[in-house]
């Protein structure tokens, strides 16, 4: 009998990267795999086909990899949410605080309309602060974040709690244990 991958099965695990004691989870290897990729996109947008949806948002890095694929198939823009210092004209800003210090993320001032629909999407949900730094900068244009979607949750690390708790429709396609 031959058993169906799931996308879990196609991200590979390196232990002790980029410190000791993490599990680093590397979605290269589902993106590298056709069948994978494919598979992760229509299980992200799935939940919110049929819904108004203006523009995907991806956060810095790999979620502009499947925010791009993402919109592509929801026949609707993209913009992205980029680190501090990379996106070219005005900005708009948020810092969050990371495990040691802070970062902070940046949106064109321009890129959302009052009352767009926003879907937010990234590969990896952990803490949930560059997620929810994003939310404030999209929800500081005026615009309305209708659902997230991420490929892993870290549930350990509080992230899915603390989006819930800011109203957020969450969509993981897998989790898994730890750091």
């Amino acid at each position: 009998m031959c058993k169906t991958k799931s996308v879990k099965s196609y991200i590979r695990t390196i232990p002790d990267f980029p410190h000791a004691g993490i599990m680093f989870r590397d979605v290269t290897t589902l993106f590298s795999d056709p069948k994978g990729f494919r598979m992760a996109i229509d299980q992200l947008l799935a939940p919110f086909v049929g819904m108004r949806i203006d523009q995907v948002v991806g956060l810095e890095a790999r979620g502009f990899i499947l925010g791009g694929a993402v919109a592509h198939q929801l026949s609707c823009g993209f913009v992205p949410i980029r680190k501090k210092g990379k996106l070219p004209g005005k900005t708009i800003e948020k810092a969050y605080a990371l495990e040691y210090g802070t970062a902070t993320v940046e949106i064109h001032d321009d890129a959302l309309k009052a009352g767009d629909k926003i879907l937010v999407i990234d590969d990896l949900l952990a803490t949930g602060g560059t997620a929810q730094a994003g939310i404030h900068l999209i929800e500081s244009l005026g615009a309305e974040v209708v659902g997230c979607g991420f490929v892993i949750d870290l549930p350990e690390l509080g992230g899915r709690k603390l989006l819930e708790g800011m109203g957020m429709k969450l969509h993981c396609l897998c989790a898994f244990d730890g750091k």
